[in-house]
């Protein structure tokens, strides 16, 4: 039933997309990020996203959710999502509690990190996945694996200590296997059906080209900035007809404040070889209609207009030289 559920809701809310983004798997996932500044005080924060959407936070001083978006409950009861609360709540305290009472037998020094991702991945096929990893001081430490916790390959032997601990904890291997899987798969179907409008919103972007001076000699570093647009999904490529150029970089997508977003493409090119370069967007707003900018063309633009405004703007100023001059005139 799950994947007869899921199946539907990715052809709805990435119909419109490209064949690539719906490929792409839809991830939910709570963020947790505990701060052990001392043995008597730890800070907690945390956060749900939806892919790259924030759908809630967590409230540390009360211990409750924020549900930030009018869809953010899903289709959950207030119940359901008071037990979570709760649960969460439990788990925090038992987490303070139990790393300040080990801190000094597994040699964590004051003041430290510990981060967890819990989740699911939702594939359009219908294959679902739970999760759930934990990094110390930033580096990965464990994983949930198959009812197990498993210490990372790139962790030490205190991760192995943890996980002997955990792996004695039967009811706890089996709450965080019910919600990394089916808590979760429910949860996040409800908030793609719930969501769905916000979710298929499409927003065109804005692109323009500029340069600036390479730090090789001889060289010019051209930038292809596209923005403004929603969903996240976008490909944007300096060419030569319809060769893809290899030296073209590209920038991590970052967010606007109104939640679209933005990132720029970088070519570093011989100067005498600029002419026939243009940048190609593609995004699902464009309806298969892409985005393209020739370099040079800009320049072309800016040249056409000046020489429209230009002779307008004189032939303005002579009309009110003539003006003037027979107002003048008519005055006995």
């Amino acid at each position: 039933m799950v994947s007869l559920q899921l199946t539907l809701l990715a052809a709805l809310l990435l119909g419109g997309h490209t064949a690539q983004a719906v490929q792409e798997p839809i991830f939910f996932h709570l963020i947790q990020i505990s701060y052990f500044v001392n043995q008597s005080w730890t800070q907690h924060q945390g956060s749900g996203w939806l892919g790259d959407i924030q759908t809630h936070g967590w409230d540390n001083e009360t211990g409750t959710i924020i549900f930030l978006r009018a869809w953010s409950k899903g289709n959950f009861s207030d119940e359901e999502l008071i037990d979570i609360e709760l649960l969460l709540r439990v788990y925090f305290i038992g987490l303070t509690r139990e790393a300040q009472d080990y801190a000094s037998q597994l040699h964590f020094k004051y003041p430290f990190e510990v981060q967890v991702v819990i989740g699911c991945e939702l594939h359009s096929s219908g294959i679902a996945k739970g999760y759930l990893q934990a990094a110390y001081q930033g580096s990965d430490f464990l994983n949930f694996q198959n009812m197990s916790w498993v210490p990372s390959s790139k962790s030490d032997s205190r991760a192995q200590s943890v996980c002997d601990l955990l792996n004695q904890y039967e009811a706890i291997k089996e709450t965080v296997h019910r919600l990394s899987t089916n808590t979760c798969f429910r949860f996040a179907l409800g908030l793609l059906d719930a969501g769905k409008v916000d979710l298929q919103k499409q927003v065109k972007p804005e692109a323009w080209l500029s340069s600036s001076a390479s730090p090789a000699p001889g060289r010019l570093l051209l930038v292809c900035h596209v923005s403004g647009f929603y969903p996240k999904p976008v490909w944007v490529m300096w060419m030569r007809g319809e060769k893809e150029q290899l030296g073209t970089q590209r920038s991590d997508v970052l967010p606007h404040a109104d939640g679209t977003w933005y990132l720029r493409v970088t070519l570093d090119v011989a100067t005498r070889e600029v002419a026939g370069l243009y940048c190609r967007v593609k995004h699902s707003s464009l309806g298969g209609q892409d985005l393209v900018l020739y370099w040079g063309h800009q320049l072309s633009m800016y040249l056409i207009l000046l020489a429209v405004i230009l002779p307008l703007i004189l032939l303005i100023v002579i009309a009110l030289w003539f003006k003037k001059r027979c107002s003048y005139q008519d005055i006995p």
